[in-house]
């Protein structure tokens, strides 16, 4: 069974629908060359213009796909990194807000020592001594490993 790939599949498919490049493009709102780029086995298209195109040409993105591997690939790296910012952007605000708790104590230690005013409420508490610490470490933590994991 030989399996046919992203590439021919375009192209088939392009033809099949009375499509030039241009007027596919045109339908993508994206440029001609990158028509002629995927057809010529030279790269492939985003997960969105591969919906894009499974709408236009009526068929399934699987019909798409079929044999190929590489691009099957591609999708579920893309899918990763995709989810990879938004943890990594968790992971540096919790690092972030950590620091901003520190500088505040440290800006209430001054003023504290600067002003009669005293904050007993919170001198005591676990939470206000280790918290912003707790904070910065569980957030580099999490940070390093997302920025590995999805290199």
């Amino acid at each position: 069974m030989s399996q046919i790939d992203f590439h021919k599949i375009l192209k088939e498919e392009r033809k099949k629908h009375n499509l030039s490049q241009e007027e596919l493009a045109n339908l993508l709102t994206i440029s001609r060359q990158s028509i002629s780029k995927w057809e010529r086995e030279k790269g492939y298209p985003t997960i969105e213009t591969l919906i894009q195109l499974s709408d236009i040409f009526n068929i399934t993105i699987d019909e798409l796909l079929k044999g190929d591997v590489y691009l099957k690939n591609k999708i579920i790296t893309d899918s990763k990194k995709l989810k990879y910012p938004k943890l990594k952007t968790f992971f540096d605000t919790v690092t972030m807000l950590g620091l901003l708790l520190i500088v505040a104590k440290i800006v209430l230690f001054i003023f504290t020592k600067l002003t009669t005013v005293e904050f007993s409420f919170l001198s005591g508490s676990i939470v206000y001594s280790f918290g912003p610490l707790a904070l910065i470490v569980i957030g580099s933590i999490g940070t390093d490993i997302f920025s590995k994991k999805y290199q």
